[in-house]
């Protein structure tokens, strides 16, 4: 790594240590990025993108026990610059090779705190950090976020929650409301990453990274200014019941008047601003991953991406079969063919192997499960279990020694639904248990990753997101949040959307079956997910009878990869549409989608290298707007030069693989 040392340059002299205001300035590499600190009474940052007020001038503090407040009085002993240029070698993700080049200021203060602030091209993020003995209290934070206008923001307001009394236990599944700053509420708490437009087509947005033993960051409006947004932080929970969701939660009945208690030795997660100068730089943005503590696993060599076939979506509806279908051994060796069949790496078995959800040792009459695990390794597929978090985890050392042994793979645990310290700090350690058993986890019923996923690669989904199963009860806008989210709760990190619908209603024929689910939107809406959403652990919702009667839309599916080499963001705008153009090895993938009103939308295939190629396309069908189900597959020559005009119907999409590697 190549890293340089700086003396400090600042604009006053050394006596200035001795001002009641002192100002230092930090700019990105590309200098279009700057940042400037007040250390006065208190510290204020503020943020500009050329011209741009990109953060006004906002509060930094933590309050600990005592009543002592970093960041009020603060007395500064040391000043520190450094600049890095290096390169991270990405695991299981869009891209191979991520560019970490960042300027750094790291200010030490008297009683031995300080603050790192950093600024990159595509972003700015500052994080407190403690080098002092014996455990501390952080009473609350004060994390600040002012905008200089009323601009329009998207804002993911907590919702579903899993006891009306704590508006910090949710599902953390939110659709986006999309109104100004003065038109938001100021008693609602709002999920991050949350996305703000600025003026120039600028976009700014708000979430955090490294989150590890301490509580997730929501935001509410400052009641103060009006203009921007405060942290709100759960407190540490102190005594728990048995209820939320069937029961399956662990619900915080008290809770502590403080947020956290850390060693005196602490990194604070970051506080980070994520600035692009055009919607599409959003899909392509690796802040998250640049700021997060690198993989604590040495050997990942036997963390495996992949496809699921999963159950619990298509309610088991298979047909044409000579046993009942359901939570038997019978149906799951089904699903195995089909997955072996089709070259998809594991199954999940979802509720209803076990018992019950909160006995996971005990395993239920109908399934043979050891006769299952033998089953698929002949076969080359791989088993994953589902599990609640409140039968996981007072059982988890035994559970995961004696399923490991078994032969699964990985457990995919569900109703997490907390991110409070203690929360994230145990998902930290079953995480950490999961890797010394080689079993990859998929966390569902969880908050978003901010970077537990680069720490713990071997949790390769985390959900914080509305996903296909909300169809199976609700009739919400889909095609919108489709192409909101990835904009936005994606900066986070990879998610657990679980697409692959057969059954592609119209705006007008949609309804809510649990049984029988359906998609909204068309079938290429769907098919486009796989390459556009980021999700190591991909399944393929749908049950294998579908999939079996569509075998031209599987055959395309299955052969999608799950991370990829390379990433280019094509044309997309937030709301509306976006365009995604991934390469793994030398082919490449294309994935678009848009809302409910049709898109005419143009490919432009300068991402390509020279020659001349074919592409293997799936597009709406000219009736796709009547009928979900409608699409055309067609066979193309496509160069770098080329520049091809699609027409997506309404909650349409367009998904293509292009071979760039001669045939053998």
């Amino acid at each position: 790594m190549k890293t340089l040392f700086l003396s400090l340059v600042l604009a006053f002299s050394f006596n200035a240590f001795a001002a009641k205001t002192k100002t230092f300035t930090l700019q990105s590499p590309d200098k279009k990025l700057g940042v400037s600190i007040e250390v006065g009474d208190k510290i204020n940052w503020s943020v500009v993108h050329g011209q741009d007020v990109v953060i006004a001038p906002s509060e930094m503090a933590l309050s600990l026990n005592e009543g002592e407040v970093l960041g009020v009085k603060p007395q500064v002993t040391k000043v520190q610059a450094k600049a890095v240029d290096t390169k991270l070698n990405a695991l299981f993700y869009k891209k191979k090779i991520v560019t970490n080049s960042y300027n750094e200021l790291f200010i030490q203060f008297k009683s031995n705190w300080g603050l790192v602030f950093r600024a990159y091209n595509d972003g700015v993020a500052y994080r407190f950090v403690l080098s002092r003995k014996g455990e501390q209290t952080i009473v609350a934070e004060k994390a600040a976020f002012q905008l200089q206008g009323d601009y329009h923001c998207f804002v993911p307001y907590v919702c579903d929650l899993r006891d009306v009394k704590d508006q910090f236990c949710s599902a953390f599944e939110s659709l986006y409301d999309q109104k100004t700053v003065s038109q938001l509420k100021n008693d609602s708490l709002s999920l991050t990453p949350l996305l703000v437009s600025l003026p120039n087509g600028k976009k700014l947005a708000l979430l955090e990274a490294d989150l590890q033993d301490y509580p997730g960051m929501f935001l509410t409006v400052d009641k103060t200014t009006k203009k921007g947004f405060v942290g709100a932080f759960a407190a540490y929970p102190t005594h728990e019941k048995i209820g939320g969701f069937a029961d399956l939660n662990l619900m915080p009945t008290q809770r502590a008047n403080y947020i956290a208690k850390v060693t005196g030795t602490h990194q604070f997660p970051w506080r980070v601003a994520v600035v692009s100068a055009s919607d599409k730089e959003l899909l392509n943005n690796d802040m998250v991953y640049k700021l997060s503590t690198p993989s604590k696993i040495a050997d990942t060599s036997w963390i495996k991406a992949g496809k699921v076939a999963w159950d619990w979506w298509n309610f088991w509806n298979i047909t044409g079969v000579d046993f009942k279908a359901g939570v038997n051994t019978q149906t799951y060796k089904h699903y195995i063919d089909f997955a072996a069949k089709n070259g998809i790496e594991y199954i999940v078995m979802d509720e209803g192997w076990s018992v019950s959800a909160v006995e996971p040792l005990k395993i239920a009459p109908a399934i043979q499960l050891q006769e299952l695990i033998d089953y698929g390794r002949s076969k080359k597929v791989d088993i994953i279990l589902w599990a609640s978090w409140r039968g996981i985890y007072p059982v988890v050392d035994e559970a995961f020694a004696k399923y490991a042994a078994m032969g699964i793979k990985g457990f995919k645990i569900d109703f997490i639904d907390r991110d409070d310290q203690k929360m994230v700090k145990q998902c930290y350690e079953v995480a950490e248990k999961a890797a010394k058993h080689r079993l990859v986890l998929d966390y569902h019923g969880m908050f978003k990753s901010a970077g537990m996923h680069v720490t713990y690669p071997n949790v390769l989904n985390f959900e914080g997101v509305r996903g296909l199963e909300n169809c199976k009860w609700h009739t919400y806008d889909a095609p919108l949040y489709d192409v909101t989210m990835p904009f936005i709760r994606m900066l986070a990190g990879p998610i657990d959307y679980t697409p692959g619908a057969m059954r592609n209603a119209t705006k007008s024929s949609f309804r809510p079956v649990n049984d029988n689910p359906m998609s909204q939107g068309t079938r290429c809406h769907q098919m486009a997910m796989y390459v556009a959403y980021e999700a190591p652990l991909q399944m393929l919702a749908d049950n294998p009878t579908a999939y079996s009667k569509e075998q031209e839309c599987t055959d395309f599916i299955v052969k999608v990869p799950t991370v990829y080499d390379e990433t280019v963001a094509l044309d997309s705008k937030v709301g509306s549409y976006l365009a995604l153009a991934r390469r793994s090895g030398s082919d490449w993938y294309v994935g678009a989608l848009t809302n409910w009103n049709a898109q005419q939308l143009t490919i432009d295939f300068s991402f390509l290298p020279e020659g001349t190629f074919q592409a293997e396309v799936f597009k709406d069908g000219l009736n796709a707007h009547r009928n979900g189900i409608d699409y055309k597959r067609e066979i193309i020559q496509v160069t770098k030069n080329s520049k091809l005009s699609y027409q997506l119907a309404e909650g349409g999409g367009l998904v293509m693989k292009i071979k760039t590697a001669p045939n053998p």
